[in-house]
């Protein structure tokens, strides 16, 4: 039988993805972030390893929560031991508050620098090590040229980029393949219980090549993420009205 509209449409973008930047690992295809009903957002409704990632904050506070959940996001990819490298010029992150995420903080390999164009070249440098679990970069300003850069050598080498944008005056195109917006959201005690309930964060998908953006509430609680439902779909039509 012929070839049906639907089955070429899928064929072609199956051929077209890997031309963009969505290439599986060939051992990590299976790798499971925890992301539940936002994977449905990316192509192949799989997280894109082997991929740059931009996260944008606003305030000291918004990179908090960013930082948050990332952690969570690394948990998953350091889960076969690995390490991961984080520089920046102006690291504010406690490291002691990873072991929360599961993660141990002695496979964390920090590297502080004093300029942020230095803070690119480690990074570039450090996507290129085919061992690495991941690589985080914390700057200001990225231009579409470097993270076109970044993003070719993470085709390669297959190891996930993480950047983390604070305070950004220039918010331009780039070549990441998904740019997210992360927020603090209220914390819920359980149980009536006192004291501070588990981290939760409004997830703003804004951009993600081929894939749909949204806009989601999650918690982290017993070492992994889980979604608020009631107030994930009231966000999603926030977002409606709004576009």
């Amino acid at each position: 039988m012929p070839a049906s509209k639907a089955d070429i449409i899928a064929q072609l973008q199956k051929e077209i993805l890997p031309l963009q930047g969505f290439k599986h690992s060939l051992n990590r295809t299976s790798l499971d972030m925890g992301l539940g009903k936002i994977n449905e957002s990316f192509p192949n409704s799989i997280f894109p390893l082997g991929a740059v990632h931009e996260f944008l904050s606003e305030c000291s506070e918004d990179a908090a929560a960013t930082g948050g959940f990332m952690a969570g996001l690394l948990s998953a990819l350091m889960r076969d031991g690995g390490a991961t490298l984080w520089i920046s010029s102006s690291r504010t992150l406690f490291p002691p508050a990873l072991k929360f995420f599961g993660i141990d903080p002695d496979k964390i390999i920090f590297i502080d620098l004093q300029k942020e164009k230095d803070v690119l070249w480690a990074m570039e440098e450090a996507l290129q090590c085919e061992g690495l679990s991941a690589v985080v970069g914390e700057i200001r300003e990225l231009s579409f040229t470097a993270s076109r850069r970044l993003q070719l050598v993470v085709e390669q080498s297959r190891v996930t980029g993480f950047i983390l944008r604070r305070n950004t005056r220039n918010l331009n195109t780039s070549a990441c393949l998904t740019r997210w917006k992360i927020t603090a959201a209220p914390s819920e005690l359980t149980d009536e219980m006192p004291g501070i309930g588990f981290p939760r964060w409004n997830v703003e998908l804004l951009k993600v090549r081929n894939g749909k953006p949204g806009s989601w509430q999650v918690e982290w609680t017993e070492g992994r993420f889980r979604h608020i439902p009631i107030l994930s779909a009231i966000m999603e039509e926030e977002q409606k009205k709004a576009g």
